[in-house]
């Protein structure tokens, strides 16, 4: 079974270091053997989410294609900027408008019984370090099977070449790894 993998970074800057990680990773999980699905999330505008606007109209038409690609695959890659010690904004906004159900649908049903892979990158020392708790926090807590290693990637201001790639060839392969480990879980579990 091929890994259909959904990834993303929880950023919207046009130079977010999380999305050059994201993609980095990305082409890692190609080159092991999945089929990865990247996108944006600056293209999935949503309001903040508020239970009254979703009882009041349903789901955002953002939400809903983005709750559609979350159905579609079975992995996430997830690039997790850090704010403040925490998940960004943007990025538990997702979750949440996401994890919304259907009229017949499971609860969580866009996360239960997924695989995810964490990385992150920070200008800070720690690249991200603290925010990736709070995120393996809230997955493993809506039925995400959460890989037990992950890549944080600090001085991320630096850390990137002119051809995407990280400059560190450990950290390169260390994110190289992570992806390839998603895809191999992935086998193992549904094989």
């Amino acid at each position: 079974m091929t890994a259909k993998i959904l990834a993303f970074a929880g950023s919207a800057r046009a130079d977010s270091m999380n999305k050059k990680l994201v993609a980095v990773a990305a082409a890692a999980a190609r080159a092991a053997g999945g089929e990865v699905t990247l996108v944006d999330l600056r293209d999935f505008p949503m309001p903040l989410y508020d239970g009254d606007l979703e009882a009041a109209s349903g789901l955002p038409e953002h939400a809903k294609r983005m709750k559609a690609l979350f159905l579609a695959h079975d992995e996430l890659l997830i690039s997790c900027p850090e704010y403040n010690s925490s998940i960004t904004p943007l990025l538990k906004n997702t979750i949440d408008w996401v994890s919304r159900p259907a009229p017949g649908e499971a609860p969580l049903a866009c996360f239960d019984g997924k695989v995810a892979a964490l990385v992150a990158a920070s200008p800070g020392a720690l690249g991200g370090l603290r925010g990736l708790v709070h995120v393996r926090s809230i997955l493993g807590n809506i039925g995400v099977i959460v890989l037990p290693s992950q890549v944080a990637v600090g001085k991320a201001y630096e850390a990137f070449g002119a051809d995407g790639k990280l400059k560190d060839g450990k950290q390169q392969a260390s994110v190289e790894r992570e992806a390839a480990q998603l895809v191999a879980t992935v086998g193992k579990l549904r094989g």
